[in-house]
């Protein structure tokens, strides 16, 4: 919608040079003027939109047969699994095999994410413990949002995002990974899928580090990102540690929302 990209523009040219007061009031008149349409009506609750349902026992998401993934264990929203089917057999024709690494993750699933980078059981990117190299919390969050999502706010949640074959950047960049990437690049979007996370810059200032694994079906997700625009706010990220700096950080505005403009509603 062009009302949504020009408001998402005008939050991200003030993030970089107003006052946090300017910055919530443009974020108020901005909710003001999403939620004065009356003709979105969303598909699902906002729990569906922060993760906090179960895949499993959810009937709109089946299990991923292993052919199409590294393990067993792993759901998708029915409608994404029917796209990526169609897709993974297009590519197979072109000598190309994608695999799924990772699918669905619900809040509990992310939690364990989330947590075990914050409290360094798991190392992050840069193959340090975030917890002795961070002790600021906002800073040590920010370290760990260059990859991960805080639970209510990952696409994972939504069973619409898939991650491909590997999960580092360079691995794309040739032999196999290259061909995949390629591939993608030319034919994901005839299949409905699209790469959230590009290479950051002028375009994508906010959020996330690239991602050339991670791929999203934009029929479920683009009204699902609207839904998000719309209703998902800041003081309600809560319920895991480093959960407290949500809101100075604004992650729905720069993590949410800060995606490639070609996903965006």
């Amino acid at each position: 919608m062009r009302l949504f990209s020009l408001i998402l523009l005008t939050i991200f040219t003030w993030n970089c040079s107003n006052t946090s007061e300017e910055i919530n009031a443009v974020e108020d008149q901005a909710a003001a003027l999403a939620t004065s349409d009356t003709s979105f009506t969303p598909r699902y609750p906002l729990s569906y939109l922060m993760g906090k349902f179960d895949p499993a026992s959810h009937e709109d998401f089946v299990p991923i047969e292993t052919q199409y993934a590294d393990r067993g264990g792993l759901y998708l929203h029915k409608e994404t699994y029917a796209a990526f089917k169609k897709m993974h057999a297009a590519a197979a024709e072109d000598g190309v095999d994608l695999v799924i690494r990772s699918a669905t993750r619900n809040f509990q699933s992310q939690k364990g994410i989330w947590e075990a980078k914050w409290n360094g059981s798991r190392k992050i990117e840069n193959g340090k413990d975030a917890s002795q190299a961070y002790p600021n919390p906002k800073t040590r969050a920010l370290k760990i949002l260059e990859y991960s999502s805080m639970p209510s706010t990952s696409r994972h949640h939504w069973g619409t995002d898939i991650d491909l074959n590997n999960f580092t950047n360079s691995w794309f960049e040739k032999g196999d990974g290259l061909k995949i990437y390629t591939w993608l690049q030319a034919n994901a979007a005839d299949y409905g899928f699209c790469q959230p996370y590009t290479e950051k810059g002028p375009a994508r200032p906010n959020g996330y580090n690239e991602e050339r694994w991670h791929w999203s079906y934009l029929p479920l997700a683009k009204p699902l990102t609207e839904q998000a625009h719309r209703q998902l706010r800041n003081n309600m990220i809560e319920g895991f540690q480093g959960a407290a700096v949500a809101e100075d950080i604004q992650v729905v505005q720069n993590y949410v929302l800060g995606i490639n403009s070609a996903c965006l509603p």
